[in-house]
């Protein structure tokens, strides 16, 4: 199957520009195709993986991929999608930011893969040094002011009031793909929906600025859709902020986690879009999603691939390690490590490495309101330590109880958890 079939099937074309010629482009030639990456935080995020998934669709199409990093751009801000004027970031920020997004990219795209290897490249090595003249007479001129205003990323913002900082961001996006299209004979830009004006401009851009020359010009435009979640809300977003990629901002059980959690609604689609699972695996999830959705079979997969594709096989066992005692609620074979991950938002309690008696444990880390509330907890059968339900009003949590001698988990009735960690 040929790579627009293939992306066509799993839902993942938005718009492209001329179907036919793209077809017979990419059957005709090894394509090298970019995708572009500002460095807008120090981690990419789950908003970022589709356009990445799809530069390893083309590259394992036996096209050549570009990750372009926004360090240009990244100071200027894209209004794309957005109501309100993004806060620029000093120099210096962005440039680490930078940095650690080419770090990001070069685990996820093959930078090594023979004739069809991945390149990364940076848009302020040209944007950066680029004055005000060369910007005007060599970009500007070729485009009309109607024209901007006709682009959705600009018509939308025209009523709440756009800068002209942010109104000429698509010129520089569009000196990237002509930049590139001299440098590394890109033919094709792909990106989100968001990002169509943007993508055409940058094919005007070079076929105007080429008007007088004999040669075809056969550049592309590609666009992915906007994922959208059946409830309503926001992809990429839960009550404790977005899923970063970076496992010190997200870690890899909560990443796991929110793959695992998917709506049922969902799934398939996730399946389809985020993973290279081939179709007959495909319909047998399904099936099992229609037939027993209770088993969770087709989340569970999502999890797995999505979880080991970021991050690593050990990532995932760790991940499932940790998601399989807190469900059965022996916590015992977990590691600090565990912990750490599993309860990462659980209430902490700083402690000594002293015995302590459990009454003194549960006021001082504000687990019971009392010593009264204490006794009355422990009684009832409400307590757990490290899973285990303790009901011994005269109990001294000791240093049996501190996994790796660091941590002991505290459970107040069913779900409530907190953490004492032992220093």
């Amino acid at each position: 199957m040929d790579i627009l079939q293939d992306l066509e099937n799993r839902g993942l074309i938005q718009q492209t520009t001329d179907r036919e010629a793209l077809q017979k482009h990419l059957n005709d030639n090894q394509v090298t195709l970019y995708c572009g990456f500002d460095p807008t935080a120090d981690s990419l995020h789950i908003g970022h993986l589709l356009p990445i998934i799809m530069l390893k669709r083309f590259q394992r199409a036996g096209h050549k991929p570009i990750a372009l990093i926004g360090g240009g751009t990244g100071m200027i801000g894209d209004p794309s999608g957005r109501s309100t004027e993004r806060s620029l970031n000093e120099a210096s920020v962005v440039h680490e930011y930078s940095e650690q997004v080419k770090l990001q990219l070069a685990k996820l795209v093959d930078f090594d893969n023979g004739t069809n290897a991945a390149v990364a490249r940076n848009n302020h090595d040209w944007l950066g040094h680029m004055t005000v003249i060369d910007f005007l007479r060599d970009a500007g001129k070729h485009f009309g002011i109607n024209y901007m205003l006709g682009k959705e990323s600009v018509s939308t913002r025209i009523e709440q009031g756009i800068s002209y900082t942010e109104f000429s961001y698509m010129i520089l996006q569009s000196l990237d793909f002509m930049k590139l299209y001299e440098e590394e004979n890109c033919t094709l830009q792909i990106g989100g929906s968001d990002q169509w004006g943007n993508i055409t401009a940058g094919m005007e851009l070079i076929r105007r600025s080429r008007e007088n020359e004999d040669d075809d010009i056969n550049v592309f435009g590609l666009t992915v859709p906007l994922i959208t979640k059946a409830d309503g809300s926001k992809f990429g977003k839960t009550a404790g902020g977005a899923i970063w990629l970076d496992p010190e901002k997200t870690t890899p059980y909560e990443f796991y986690q929110f793959w695992i959690n998917t709506d049922d609604r969902d799934v398939m689609k996730f399946l389809r879009y985020f993973t290279f699972l081939e179709e007959d695996e495909l319909a047998e999830l399904q099936t099992a999603l229609d037939k027993h959705p209770e088993t969770r079979l087709a989340q569970k997969r999502l999890a797995e691939e999505m979880t080991v594709m970021v991050h690593s096989q050990g990532a995932l066992e760790q991940a499932q390690k940790i998601t399989t005692s807190l469900f059965s609620g022996d916590l015992k074979d977990l590691s600090a490590g565990d912990i750490e991950q599993g309860f990462k938002d659980v209430p902490t309690f700083e402690a000594s490495k002293d015995d302590v008696g459990l009454i003194d444990l549960l006021v001082n880390a504000s687990i019971s309101s009392s010593k009264r509330q204490a006794r009355e907890d422990i009684q009832n059968g409400a307590i757990y330590i490290n899973g285990e339900r303790q009901q011994d009003l005269q109990y001294v949590v000791n240093e049996a109880d501190r996994i790796d001698n660091q941590f002991t988990v505290i459970r107040r009735g069913k779900k409530k958890y907190f953490l004492v960690h032992f220093s």
